[in-house]
C-alpha cells in the first residue's frame, strides 16, 4: 500500500536532524581530509577514494561516479528504497515526530510500520528477560559457565547482554503475551515461539540456554543465539531466518567491532560467539564471528565497508572442522582474492586453538603479535597441500604437484604467479637449488597457457643439457611503461621545480635509495640543477635556491638541442597543477616507478652473469649469480602494489 504523504514540516525536520557524516559513516570508512570526509564510494568499485562528504554542507559527491545528494538521498540509493521510507526510518532514529498531510491516513500509515518495529521491540524485550533470567536461582548455572568456565567479567556479560532462557516450554510466551500483550503472531514472526504440531498453541524456541543477542549494525536486537548447557543437541541453536534476520547477511559483533575494523584497518574473523566475545574482552576490538556457516560473499563486503586497505583475517579453529570451514570460506571469497580486492591471511592458533582457550592463558599482545604474521591465504593453502606428506616420496610428491599446480592455474595476476611459481619450486625442489629451474619449467608446462607471460633467456645453460633456463624473468618495458616511466621522471622534476618545500624530500628519496634518472634528457637537465644546487659550495637549503627556474633557462641558452625536450617542465599548465597539488603522494608513486626500472635492471644483470658461468667450473660464483639475481626478484615482487599504486598515482 501506498504511505501517506508526509508534513514538509517532517521532511524539513529529519533534513536538519540527521548529520549526514553519521549517517554515511555506517556504510563507509571516512577519513577526515581538511573541512571534509573522503573514502570509498560505495556505489562503484575503486581503489583510491573518490567519495567526499562536507559537514558543512551536509552533502555528498563522487568525483569517480558522480553520485551525489544528502543523508536522504544517500540511504534511499544505497537500499534502493522509497523517499517516504527513509524520511520515516531516519525520523524514527533521530526522534522526529512524524506528521501526514492527512490525519486520517495516520492509522494506516502505523499498521504499515507497525511490523518490524514490534519485532525490534519484542526482541529487546526479549534480550531484557533473558539477561533479568541469568541473574535469578534458575540461571545461575549458566552465570557460572560464563564465569568459572568463559572467566568473563561482569563488564562483558552486561556488554554482549548475554542472559539465560528458562526450562519451561512457554516462560518467555507468557511474559511477552499475558504480561506485555504483544500479539502472539508478532512473537512467532521474531522466531521466538512455534506453534504446536497437536493440540493448539506455542512454545518457546529457546529452552534452558544460555542466550546471546545478535544485533544488527545499528546495536537494535534481531535474533538470538543460544548455547545448551546439557548434552542436547544442537549445541549452539540461531534463530530463525525473519523480517530483521538473515544469517548469510549478519555477522555476530560488527555493531561492537565496526569502530575498531576502521581504526586499525584490519577485520578479524571466528567462528564462534564466544571466540568473539573474548577477543573483545581482551581488548582486540576488530572482531567478528560468522553465525554457524560458511562466510559468505555478502558478509565479506558487508565488514569491508569499515576498512580501508580490505585486510581480513580469518581466525577458524586449526582442527578438521575449522581447516574445513576455511577452505570453504576461502572458496566462497577467492574471486576477490585473486583479484586483490580484499587482502586475506589465515590465522591457526597454536595446539589447534580456539582464539577463546587461547586467551586463556595468553596477553592481547600475543595474539597481536600472532595477528601480524598471520600468513596470506595462498601461503596457508600451500602449506596445507604439503601438510603431513613426503616429498621423497614419488607419490606424494606427484599428489603434491598436482595440487600445487591447480592452485597456480587460478591466480589471475602474472606477477603474483610469478612470485608463487617459484616458491612452489622452491619447495619441490628439496633445498637444492640447483633443482629450482626444472621444477619451475615443470609447473609452467603445466599451467599453460598462463605460462606464456614467462620469458626464456636467448642464450642456452650447458648444465640443462643445451634447454634455455626456464626461470620466469620479467618482460622488457612495454612502450606504455616506457611512457609510464617517462611520465614519472618528468613529473619529479616539475615538482622539484615548482614545489621548493618538496626539494629536500626528493633529495633524500633518490639518495636513500640511489636512483638515477633513465632518460638521457632528465638526466641532463637533473645534473644541471645539481650544478646550481652545490656549484656556490655544499648547499642544503634546496628549498631556499632563489630562481631555480630562471638561472637553468639561462643555462641552457647554449644548449639548444637538449632545452626543447625539457623546456616544458619550466612551465604549469591546468593538467600540471592538477598534478603536482597531489604531492607527497605523487612523489613516492614516481620513485617507486623509478625504483622498479632500477631494480629491472639489476636483475636482467645478474641474470646475464648467472647465464654465463658453468655451474661445474665456477659452482661458488654460479650460486653466488643465482642468489643475487633471485634477491633481485624478490624485490620486484614485493613492491609489486606499489607499483600498482604508482601507475594509479600517475595516469
Amino acid at each position: 500500500m501506498q504511505i501517506p504523504r508526509l508534513h514538509p514540516d517532517t521532511i524539513e525536520e529529519v533534513k536538519l536532524r540527521a548529520d549526514i557524516v553519521d549517517v554515511v559513516s555506517e556504510h563507509v570508512v571516512l577519513r577526515k581530509r581538511g573541512k571534509d570526509f573522503v573514502g570509498l564510494c560505495p556505489f562503484h568499485d575503486e581503489k583510491s577514494p573518490s567519495f567526499t562528504v562536507s559537514q558543512t554542507k551536509q552533502m555528498y559527491y563522487c568525483f569517480g561516479c558522480q553520485a551525489g545528494g544528502n543523508a536522504i538521498k544517500f540511504v534511499m540509493e544505497l537500499g534502493k528504497r522509497s523517499f517516504a521510507d527513509v524520511v520515516l526510518d531516519l525520523a524514527r532514529r533521530y526522534q522526529v515526530p512524524v506528521q501526514t498531510l492527512e490525519p486520517e491516513q495516520r492509522q494506516e500509515l502505523q499498521r504499515q510500520l507497525s511490523l518490524r518495529e514490534q519485532l525490534y521491540e519484542v526482541l529487546a524485550s526479549s534480550a531484557q528477560f533473558y539477561q533479568h533470567a541469568l541473574r535469578q536461582s534458575q540461571g545461575q548455572k549458566a552465570l557460572q559457565y560464563l564465569q568459572s568456565n568463559r572467566k568473563f567479567k561482569e563488564e562483558t556479560i552486561q556488554q554482549f547482554g548475554l542472559g539465560f532462557a528458562p526450562a519451561g516450554w512457554e516462560t518467555l510466551y507468557r511474559y511477552l503475551v499475558e504480561d506485555k500483550h504483544y500479539p502472539v503472531q508478532i512473537l512467532e514472526k521474531a522466531g521466538l515461539i512455534k506453534p504446536r504440531k497437536e493440540g493448539g498453541g506455542y512454545y518457546d524456541v529457546f529452552r534452558d540456554r544460555l542466550m546471546i543477542p545478535i544485533r544488527d549494525v545499528q546495536g537494535r536486537v534481531i535474533a538470538f543465539g543460544g548455547r545448551t548447557l546439557t548434552d542436547e543437541q544442537p549445541k549452539y541453536l540461531n534463530s530463525p531466518e525473519t523480517e530483521l534476520f538473515s544469517k548469510g547477511k549478519t555477522l555476530f559483533a560488527l555493531d561492537q567491532a565496526k569502530g575498531g575494523i576502521s581504526q586499525l584497518d584490519q577485520a578479524v574473523v571466528v567462528e564462534g560467539y564466544f571466540d568473539a566475545i573474548a577477543l573483545h574482552a581482551a581488548g582486540i576490538n576488530n572482531a567478528v564471528a560468522s553465525l554457524g556457516t560458511a562466510l559468505s560473499l555478502e558478509q565479506v563486503r558487508l565488514i569491508l565497508r569499515y576498512t580501508e586497505s580490505k585486510q581480513l583475517v580469518l581466525n577458524f579453529d586449526a582442527d578438521k572442522a575449522g581447516t574445513n570451514a576455511t577452505e570453504r570460506a576461502i572458496g566462497e571469497i577467492a574471486e576477490l582474492a585473486y583479484k586483490g580486492e580484499v587482502q586475506l591471511k589465515i590465522l591457526n592458533l597454536p595446539d589447534g586453538k580456539d582464539a577463546d582457550e587461547y586467551l586463556h592463558s595468553h596477553t592481547q599482545e600475543d595474539y597481536g603479535e600472532l595477528l601480524k604474521n598471520a600468513p596470506l591465504w595462498l601461503d596457508w593453502q600451500i602449506q596445507q597441500i604439503i601438510k603431513d606428506r613426503d616429498l621423497k616420496q614419488a607419490t606424494d610428491f606427484q599428489q603434491v604437484t598436482q595440487q600445487l599446480v591447480k592452485l597456480l592455474k587460478n591466480i589471475a595476476n602474472s606477477d603474483t604467479r610469478n612470485y608463487y611459481v617459484s616458491y612452489c619450486a622452491e619447495i619441490l625442489s628439496l633445498g637444492d637449488t640447483r633443482l629450482i629451474p626444472l621444477r619451475v619449467e615443470n609447473l609452467l608446462t603445466q599451467i599453460a597457457p598462463a605460462a606464456a607471460i614467462y620469458s626464456k633467456p636467448v642464450s642456452a645453460k650447458k648444465a640443462w643439457g643445451g634447454s634455455q633456463s626456464p626461470l620466469p624473468i620479467s618482460n622488457s618495458p612495454l612502450p606504455t611503461e616506457r611512457s609510464l616511466l617517462e611520465h614519472a621522471e618528468a613529473l619529479l622534476l616539475r615538482i622539484y621545480l615548482h614545489c621548493p618545500e618538496q626539494r629536500q624530500a626528493i633529495i633524500d628519496e633518490l639518495e636513500e635509495r640511489d636512483l638515477q634518472f633513465s632518460l638521457s634528457h632528465h638526466r641532463f637537465l637533473w645534473q644541471q640543477i645539481l650544478e646550481i644546487s652545490f656549484g656556490d659550495g655544499e648547499t642544503k637549503n634546496f628549498a631556499s635556491l632563489p630562481n631555480l627556474i630562471s638561472r637553468l633557462q639561462d643555462q641552457f641558452l647554449e644548449f639548444d638541442s637538449e632545452i626543447g625536450l625539457i623546456s616544458h617542465l619550466f612551465h604549469v599548465n591546468e593538467k600540471n597543477q592538477k598534478e603536482i597539488l597531489r604531492t607527497p603522494q605523487v612523489v613516492q608513486a614516481a620513485i617507486a616507478c623509478m625504483d622498479l626500472v632500477m631494480l629491472e635492471k639489476r636483475y636482467r644483470h645478474f641474470l646475464e652473469l648467472w647465464q654465463q658461468t658453468d655451474p661445474e667450473a665456477e659452482p661458488e660464483r654460479y650460486q653466488s649469480y643465482y642468489q643475487a639475481f633471485y634477491a633481485e626478484k624478490i624485490k620486484l615482487q614485493k613492491i609489486d602494489r606499489q607499483r600498482l599504486f604508482s601507475i594509479t598515482e600517475l595516469i
